[in-house]
């Protein structure tokens, strides 16, 4: 399994998947779930993928000989021709389905055979950067205000934090902060999650990819993050008044 964290913020987007993958508890590997794709100037995309990962490597491949190929001028047909954010999400959507149809003819179709799902986000141009969730079907709903984060795979333990604490309006180191915090409570709870961590932080009207870092398991930062976490919520419990019996 993994987990995987977008957040958008009105100055640019965090993501973040981490690299754990496991088929029992004695075959774990570590693959890169995290990767990217520029014009520099022009346009930044990013995909965070969960799931199977035949079918999430085939996607990624996909595009990535999509960006790569020649194509007739204007044609949106892939990452480095659509005009828009919502358009080159489409692309994702449409890849997840190519993969889907290539492979079910040779493989027995079940519920889980081609499950994945897609966390893209990026920016076009002038257009703001938007945030997506691509599902297994390849159609996706896309991040608000309202909700500013989405995540995929074991989203559970690192959600609670995620609902209390984010904001569209927070800093883009604040937002790192949060998603790192978020993936502390996940790991912690969670054997199939783990590090390192795969980190994107993009700034807004930037058009270029700056920040990609891996979190490994000896990063100071990671370290000191988790251990002032703990701390703090060990004071914050001791701080509130015992329930009367």
């Amino acid at each position: 399994m993994t987990y995987c964290v977008g957040m958008l913020m009105k100055d640019g987007f965090v993501l973040a998947a981490d690299t754990r993958t496991n088929a029992g508890l004695d075959n774990i590997a570590t693959f890169k779930k995290l990767h990217s794709w520029a014009q520099p100037g022009k346009r930044v995309f990013g995909l965070a993928t969960s799931g199977n990962l035949a079918t999430t490597q085939g996607v990624v491949s996909l595009l990535t000989e999509g960006t790569q190929s020649l194509r007739k001028r204007g044609a949106v047909d892939n990452l480095f021709s659509a005009k828009t954010m919502f358009q080159a999400a489409q692309i994702v959507g449409r890849a997840v389905r190519d993969v889907q149809r290539t492979d079910e003819g040779q493989l027995f179709r079940s519920e889980d055979t081609f499950s994945a799902s897609f966390l893209f986000a990026g920016q076009i141009g002038e257009e703001r950067p938007r945030l997506f969730q691509v599902y297994s079907a390849g159609n996706f709903i896309e991040a608000t205000n309202d909700t500013p984060f989405l995540q995929i795979g074991e989203h559970k333990y690192g959600k609670p934090i995620l609902d209390r604490v984010s904001d569209p309006n927070m800093r883009l180191g604040e937002a790192a902060k949060l998603v790192l915090l978020s993936f502390d409570s996940t790991i912690r709870s969670n054997l199939s999650v783990g590090l390192p961590i795969d980190l994107l932080v993009y700034a807004r009207d930037t058009l270029k990819l700056e920040r990609v870092r891996r979190i490994e398991r000896d990063d100071p930062y990671f370290q000191k993050l988790s251990s002032e976490w703990g701390k703090a919520l060990r004071r914050a419990f001791a701080d509130i008044e015992e329930f009367d019996i």
